[in-house]
């Protein structure tokens, strides 16, 4: 009936406190304590008798890293670095967690030092990559008044207690940060955490230099940012609706690589559009219409991106870049076009926004950089004897047909990504034309 305490030990430098730690917790009758770690700590430490070290990182000369394995008991307590024993605090914790009446909470939290974790709801939408934050509903929990049940844990470190079953069922059990790694992985089972108003203390410890706060709040957002890298989360929405990127810039590559057979690598995976790629289309996009309303070239909303703007006033979710048909009569009316048409090279704008004519054929296309890919592919149409508009460049997609040009005189507002955009005057005749009846109400999902 004993518990386990695994200290996970994140290298940090020489100032972390692994061996008191390990001390203070060892002490506890029934407790053993395990230093998980992928780096032996260092500079070395003297650990107390019977505590082990639990590699964490696989080597070619040692078997396979199984961390559940080294676990006997029922429970498992995840402690951080710094943290102080209370004598029962940890069995109270246990006896909570079975006694819960709400079969969700599978995990017991305590606050380390003086400073309570902030209480969140969090839902993580796999699908959009995205993981949004809220308010929880503080509700004490029946069993234990005084306590909270929270989504996620976020704030201040805790000391969290778990059935060992549950914590090892998860894919990700022990990686840093902890509390965040857990609360994610948590979050899509439909698991809760009970905060308890207990705590744990803290070591004392000398104030750093504004170089070691520096050094440790790096070292904290570069974790953070690899969990999130390795949980396909590219942008947390938070509490208050501040967003915290994670995923491509305008001075790194986009998040998918080459397309073949129309077919982005995210949607095999049965993902949508990252929502960093989808922002870059969007800044492209109003980019794109604004050189050409100032230029007062004739453009429309093509394809996709036209069903997109009739359907949601955005980019369809899981669209890869933006369509927009223009006059080819005007094309030299876009300074950049121009410049390209002129040179035969590229052309980067002041605003990084890269320009130049596809390889595929006779078209434009407008890069958010020469770095990210991501983009707005021009479409030069002209009309042929009978009042119909075509192309010189098809590629064989299903709405790559020639349409009257009655569609686009006049052409008509519509709102698109964040801008009001030029559209076809019978937006849904058009669209019925290029893709089907039905099409705006009957939307195709790719997965």
């Amino acid at each position: 009936p004993g518990i386990t305490v695994i200290l996970r030990h994140v290298p940090d430098g020489a100032d972390h406190d692994v061996a008191a730690t390990a001390r203070s917790f060892s002490s506890l009758p029934g407790v053993a304590v395990l230093v998980a770690t992928e780096v032996t700590p260092y500079p070395p430490v003297r650990l107390p008798a019977g505590v082990t070290v639990l590699p964490l990182r696989p080597e070619p000369h040692r078997a396979p890293p199984r961390p559940e394995l080294a676990v006997g008991t029922r429970h498992v307590a995840l402690v951080p670095d710094g943290a102080r024993a209370v004598p029962g605090l940890l069995r109270r914790m246990r006896d909570v967690l079975e006694a819960a009446p709400d079969a969700a909470v599978r995990a017991v939290a305590a606050a380390v030092g003086p400073e309570r974790p902030r209480c969140l709801a969090l839902e993580v939408d796999i699908k959009a990559w995205t993981a949004y934050y809220g308010h929880a509903d503080r509700g004490s929990d029946r069993a234990d008044r005084g306590s909270d049940r929270c989504g996620a844990l976020d704030g201040a470190p805790a000391v969290l207690l778990l059935r060992t079953r549950d914590l090892f069922s998860l894919p990700f059990p022990l990686t840093a940060p902890v509390v965040t790694s857990l609360s994610l992985q948590a979050a899509v089972r439909g698991w809760r955490f009970l905060l308890l108003p207990d705590a744990f203390p803290s070591a004392r410890r000398s104030p750093l230099s504004a170089h070691g706060q520096w050094k440790l709040r790096d070292s904290s957002e570069k974790r953070r940012r690899t969990l999130m890298e390795e949980f396909g989360v590219k942008l947390e929405v938070l509490p208050d609706g501040a967003r915290r990127w994670h995923g491509c810039t305008k001075d790194t590559p986009r998040c998918f690589g080459t397309i073949h057979a129309q077919t982005p690598q995210y949607l095999a995976a049965g993902r949508w559009t990252p929502p960093c790629c989808l922002r870059a289309l969007r800044v492209t996009a109003r980019h794109v219409v604004a050189e050409l309303e100032a230029a007062g070239a004739r453009y429309w909303l093509e394809g996709g991106s036209l069903l997109g703007a009739v359907r949601l006033g955005d980019i369809i979710p899981w669209d890869y870049d933006v369509d927009l048909g223009v006059y080819r009569d005007d094309l030299r009316k876009c300074r950049w076009i121009s410049a390209v048409m002129s040179t035969g090279r590229p052309v980067e704008d002041p605003e990084g926004f890269f320009w130049e004519k596809a390889a595929e054929g006779d078209f434009f296309r407008v890069h958010y950089s020469r770095t990210n890919r991501l983009h707005v592919d021009l479409w030069p149409f002209y009309a042929r004897p009978g009042g119909v508009m075509t192309k010189d460049t098809w590629l064989g997609h299903r709405q790559d047909v020639e349409f009257p040009e009655r569609f686009l005189v006049p052409l008509v507002p519509v709102a698109f990504a964040g801008v009001t955009a030029k559209a076809p005057n019978d937006p849904r005749a058009f669209l019925e034309l290029k893709f089907g009846p039905g099409v705006i109400e009957n939307p195709e999902y790719p997965n």
